[in-house]
């Protein structure tokens, strides 16, 4: 299994920057937009089906052939790839999809599925693409990685930084959960705490990375994170026997999530291993920073900043997401939409889980319920539909909302 990475790419409609791999790379030199990775995908989909899958590792990196990594594959017999570095990897992946009987049962859903990523190494989605992205910032031989964080980022960037033996260097908001603060530095990354929000966290690193020497890896600032996060839709289509959702519901703070699993079923697409059917994304978020569902609702292409953000969902806090322009594009190319929760509703949803289905969930993962319910309550969502919602995170990263919402 070696990838097939060919090429990164401007993710800006118009911009047709392309450029190698290496050296390290974050935005497009030409319009500062995200890059993307792109695969020679008639390779890839020489191997990658759902038999040979059978006989893999149970780890995101299964997906080999559509995952960055130095060990790179050529259609030469007896030609060596040019780096045989292995993925810096802890196991992330394959999280369960559980049916949710009991919550479908009262939302009148029959087909109502939590993908939970608490799961994951560091208890969250952010596994993922923290593995994809210092895999190649260790092969791309940079000393150290850097990123602002409000949540569980920091945690997997340190503890993948620390497998990798590399640098780490992050900034937070003050505020941010105590849980992830301790273990990022458990992790051995060196901590900042500062007054504001991700955005000024994010300012932080911008503004001292190059004379620092570390390869920024912010959200969309590096090609490779949403690589990672995108296998979260490999998954869905395996996991669903060679078929997709009829819908998706996604807590966005970033976004990259939701933007590397559409990223994912147009890869699949590419490779005729679906149709042409997409699920409907649809992108929740918490009503003290809803830039998205703000946006959407004016029928925006871009979202504005969303001033004085507060939310007890800190991974929903971004006040302005830099791929936001490709979030909505994901959400209108589906049929899809965004909903806003109050924090007291997705705190509720969360006990609802709990209760329910025995799942433990992050705020943003309430916030994704909460979505689903007010869809339901429309008639947006049909009752044989099969509906993902993912957690994106465990709750025992958020004791304080927690204790807050039980009232103990």
């Amino acid at each position: 299994m070696r990838s097939t990475l060919s090429h990164l790419e401007c993710s800006r409609p118009g911009c047709a920057e392309r450029l190698s791999p290496a050296p390290a790379r974050n935005l497009c030199p030409t319009c500062q937009s995200p890059l993307l990775a792109r695969y020679d995908l008639d390779l890839a989909r020489e191997t990658l089906t759902l038999d040979e899958l059978k006989t893999r590792s149970r780890s995101m990196w299964r997906y080999a052939e559509v995952l960055p990594h130095a060990a790179r594959a050529t259609r030469n017999e007896g030609k060596k790839p040019r780096d045989r570095t292995r993925p810096v990897t802890l196991g992330e992946g394959m999280t369960p999809l559980i049916h949710a009987h009991r919550l479908g049962e009262r939302l009148g859903l029959e087909r109502l599925f939590i993908k939970d990523e608490g799961l994951n190494p560091t208890g969250s989605f952010k596994a993922r693409g923290l593995s994809a992205a210092v895999t190649m910032a260790k092969a791309l031989g940079a000393p150290a990685i850097a990123l602002p964080t409000a949540g569980n980022a920091g945690g997997a960037a340190a503890a993948y930084a620390a497998t990798a033996g590399i640098g780490c260097v992050i900034a937070m908001p003050s505020d941010t959960p105590v849980a992830n603060v301790i273990e990022s530095r458990a992790f051995g990354a060196d901590v900042r705490m500062l007054d504001g929000l991700i955005s000024d966290c994010g300012r932080y690193i911008a503004e001292r990375a190059a004379d620092e020497g570390w390869f920024e890896v912010s959200t969309l600032k590096e090609p490779y994170r949403i690589e990672g996060k995108k296998t979260m839709g490999y998954e869905l289509w395996e996991e669903l026997g060679g078929a997709l959702p009829d819908v998706i519901v996604y807590p966005t703070g970033g976004g990259v999530g939701l933007i590397g699993m559409w990223k994912a079923f147009e890869e699949l697409g590419a490779m005729g291993l679906v149709g042409a059917a997409r699920p409907r994304m649809i992108s929740a978020q918490a009503q003290g920073c809803a830039p998205i569902v703000r946006a959407f609702e004016q029928g925006a292409a871009e979202s504005e900043f969303f001033a004085d953000a507060e939310t007890v969902a800190s991974g929903l806090r971004v006040p302005k997401a830099l791929g936001d322009f490709l979030i909505l594009d994901g959400i209108y190319a589906s049929g899809g939409e965004a909903v806003a929760a109050s924090d007291a509703e997705l705190m509720a949803a969360c006990r609802d889980m709990a209760h329910l289905e025995g799942i433990f969930a992050a705020p943003e993962g309430g916030a994704g319920l909460v979505a689903i319910q007010k869809l339901a309550a429309r008639g947006r969502v049909g009752a044989d539909e099969t509906v993902v919602l993912f957690n994106t995170g465990s709750g025992y990263k958020y004791a304080d909302a927690w204790q807050a919402a039980l009232g103990k």
